[in-house]
């Protein structure tokens, strides 16, 4: 049974920072796509950072860059998201997500975490 668990969430004020993590069990992380989305209020899931597809090569979209990091700890499979210079816009539910394949859209991802709230406020 594949199961991707994360945590890490909280309440934090803008420009603080927070580390997400994803604990990967029955898959093994370094053999998919993973992904980070995110749900906004109001607004549907989308992509914001993702790894392990065409070469291996870690994009982001283009409102996280240069701000998250994505990374994986393959002893531990467990997958990492460093958000720092957080802004109110990045409120919403984070979910960790891997792929066979990969892709931009969440209807390309075959398994799931449960998300976690983040919630950036003063």
């Amino acid at each position: 049974q594949v199961q991707l668990v994360e945590s890490g969430g909280g309440l934090v004020q803008p420009g603080g920072s927070l580390r997400l993590s994803c604990e990967a069990s029955g898959i093994t992380l370094s053999q998919y796509v993973v992904a980070w989305f995110r749900q906004a209020p109001g607004q549907e899931r989308g992509w914001i950072a993702t790894t392990g597809w065409f070469g291996g090569n870690t994009y982001y979209e283009d409102s996280v860059k240069d701000r998250f990091t994505l990374s994986i700890d393959n002893a531990k499979n467990t997958l990492y998201l460093q958000m720092n210079s957080l802004r109110p816009e990045d409120t919403g539910t984070y979910y960790c997500a891997a792929s066979n394949l990969g892709g931009w859209t969440e209807n390309e991802y075959d398994y799931w975490g449960q998300g976690t709230q983040v919630t950036v406020s003063s």
